[in-house]
């Protein structure tokens, strides 16, 4: 029998039940106990066991709330046992915003004012419990995770070394804190055509690297256990284009990819935006028991948390325009409101009310200081916060993690699982890979249409010339499609290599080492119905090197499009730059125009053109071996040969190779553009 308090309303009701559900598929022993439930506010005391049950799956209370989960059991599972408490001083912010690009060059321009984001925040975070930062938006709690979690200042320049320490000694660096802290963004960055499964086993690969294919294996299975995953194991994460698994099934996979390599701090921003009151709860639940069981200390920022989500958090700390309106838990909390003379209604929480009054709260805050304990801090952090070498594990894990290499710009076991994850999302992306395939046969086949059989006369020159300017400008503009794909993948290639899974040039050896036999596919898909419906120079070297060309046009066009998706916000911006710098390269040609009819101060564009080098080398390849041969009579005299035919482009030495030589420099050189654009963006990520 379920006893209802007069002060839930109807929809409180339909959620306890559908938790109570769910916690019995989760676990057949809770089928007796909440038959006896009480649907009442309790102590959080009295739902430890309840937690710990609900993301077990052994037969036995009692062991499911006595032993705590084998999950972290490795080689370095020791400082599982080691507490951490994270203090904070004083800490303030400043942002200075910088002014846009266009209008940097203006010296009379006046900068913008700096914005204090962070006053003077002071608070204690200790092992076992859960701090939320609670405010209305804008009082900074992003930033305040940001700063804890070393994302928000990278570097020392703007670092106060006397604001974080953790067990009593100073943070002297943000990568420290890097190190110590995983940390979770609002934002779900997460392949969508992967499953769950694979997104544990990749993540577990990049920063397990020390363990043991089987160990990371059964890492992963237990991973998926405790987070109640292992339904969902094979079914793909998804999207909004893309059908998967719930928004809160996705934000347990987004904690369980900082979890994969057990921090001894844990840090949320806002993990329960954006989904029902169930899913919510069920995300609190599972991070009270992580930091329970494990010793872990969890930090997250929510904005007004339902009554059944407050059992689970130990302190909330209220933040008002960046400074401190309270720290301490809810009883605290409760007696502060009574002191200043004022009710709590009965339909709302004292964090409810808190945040209707939050302005009173400020004024009249008295919230503790830390000097006393300020003195009481040690020298900066270093490893002697761990007093015997065995405690070390997780740091040098962590640093082995980033050091640990083949040479100076990549690691061959990132490249090969960037590969192996490359290779499954385009074989998955059945648009681009069936648009790319259908697009190459379309293409070869309706050219040959167009162009059978082309004459040997002076009208077949100027048709093979048509053809070769409209199929390079076809190819070059056929790599469009995979810019939303290279968009998609960037945030989660930027949180990625900002924690330091790998490295960006990984990544690029990888793009291009799974891109070049996909996009050699598609050149002969093209150049076969084409090359030999049309009629073009039947020798079989002919007809390879015009097979290579069009694999070499393919690439650039790629690399060109990586480097703009690189440089570009979003789709429809970078679709426009797109199209306008192919525009200008086939402009520029010399197709259209001569080169000594370009003018000057454009001439340079003429040497950077896409379409230029390929251009003179279809040429070269057709009319280079038939240079002899006539193609215009008048009268038994030859009026024109291919020769003639080369001269008229100025082609009077064979460029073909040097023209391959250039093609490749410019897909090279647009990877490496690529790469320097990527790496900043990375080092200035802060999700």
């Amino acid at each position: 029998m379920y006893l209802i308090p007069s002060w839930f309303n109807p929809i409180s009701i339909i959620t306890f039940f559908s938790q109570t559900l769910w916690r019995k598929s989760l676990n057949p022993t809770l089928k007796n106990s909440t038959d006896m439930a009480v649907c009442s506010p309790q102590q959080p005391g009295n739902n430890e066991d309840d937690t710990a049950i609900l993301f077990s799956t052994s037969d036995s209370h009692e062991e499911s709330t006595t032993s705590p989960s084998s999950f972290y059991h490795s080689p370095h599972s020791h400082h599982t046992k080691t507490t951490y408490k994270l203090t904070v001083t004083n800490l303030s912010y400043t942002s200075h915003p910088n002014i846009s690009f266009p209008f940097s060059f203006i010296p009379f321009l006046r900068k913008p004012n700096p914005i204090c984001i962070l006053k003077s925040v002071s608070f204690t975070a200790k092992s076992s419990e859960i701090l939320a930062v609670v405010g209305p938006s804008g009082t900074g709690k992003s930033t305040l995770l940001g700063v804890i979690s070393g994302r928000v200042l990278k570097d020392n320049k703007h670092f106060d070394p006397k604001t974080i320490s953790i067990n009593d000694h100073f943070i002297s660096d943000p990568s420290q804190l890097r190190k110590i802290c995983g940390f979770v963004a609002q934002d779900d960055n997460l392949l969508p055509l992967l499953t769950v499964k694979e997104t544990f086993m990749f993540s577990a690969k990049f920063r397990l690297r020390r363990m043991s294919s089987k160990e990371k294996e059964a890492r992963v299975e237990r991973l998926m256990e405790e987070l109640g995953l292992l339904n969902v194991a094979d079914t793909f994460v998804g999207d909004e284009e893309n059908r998967g698994i719930s928004g809160g099934e996705r934000k347990r996979v987004s904690i369980g990819v900082e979890m994969i390599q057990d921090p001894p701090i844990l840090l949320l921003d806002e993990p329960t935006s954006g989904l029902d009151s169930t899913s919510a709860l069920q995300v609190i639940e599972l991070l009270s028991m992580v930091a329970r069981t494990k010793r872990r200390t969890v930090i997250l920022s929510i904005h007004q948390p339902s009554y059944r989500i407050l059992q689970y958090v130990s302190n909330f700390l209220i933040l008002s325009r960046g400074s401190v309106a309270h720290n301490g838990n809810l009883e605290s909390l409760e007696d502060t409101i009574a002191k200043l003379g004022m009710q709590i209604p009965i339909q709302l929480n004292a964090l409810e009310f808190a945040m209707e009054i939050i302005q009173t709260l400020e004024d009249h805050s008295y919230s503790k200081t830390y000097h006393s304990d300020v003195e009481l801090l040690g020298e900066p952090f270093s490893h002697s916060m761990w007093p015997d070498q065995e405690r070390l594990g997780y740091v040098q894990e962590l640093n082995r993690t980033q050091n640990i290499s083949v040479c100076c710009f990549a690691n061959l076991f990132e490249i090969m699982f960037l590969c192996s994850r490359f290779w499954k999302i385009i074989y998955r992306t059945k648009q681009l890979f069936l648009a790319r395939t259908l697009q190459a046969l379309v293409g070869g086949f309706g050219l040959g249409s167009v162009y059978t059989k082309v004459r040997k006369d002076e009208g077949g020159i100027a048709e093979r010339l048509g053809l070769f300017a409209f199929s390079l400008s076809f190819l070059l503009s056929s790599t469009v499609e995979a810019l939303p794909i290279y968009l998609q993948e960037r945030r989660v290639l930027m949180k990625e290599a900002s924690r330091g899974a790998y490295k960006i040039s990984s990544y690029m050896i990888a793009n291009t080492i799974v891109f070049l036999p996909f996009l050699f596919a598609v050149a002969i898909l093209f150049a076969v119905p084409v090359y030999w419906i049309v009629g073009l120079n039947p020798s079989f070297y002919a007809f390879s090197f015009f097979t290579f060309v069009v694999w070499l046009i393919v690439l650039m066009a790629s690399s060109l499009v990586l480097f703009l998706s690189a440089v570009s916000p979003d789709f429809i911006s970078g679709n426009s730059l797109i199209c306008t710098v192919l525009g200008a390269f086939f402009l520029f040609s010399g197709y259209f125009i001569p080169k000594e009819s370009i003018p000057k101060y454009w001439l340079f564009m003429y040497y950077v053109s896409l379409y230029r080098y390929p251009l003179d080398t279809l040429l070269t390849n057709e009319y280079w071996s038939v240079r002899n041969e006539c193609f215009s009579w008048h009268q038994a005299k030859c009026l024109l040969t291919g020769n003639d035919v080369l001269k008229s482009r100025g082609l009077d030495k064979d460029p073909r190779w040097i023209n391959v030589g250039i093609m490749f420099g410019f897909f090279v050189f647009y990877r490496v553009l690529c790469w320097f654009i990527l790496s900043r963006r990375a080092s200035k990520t802060t999700f």
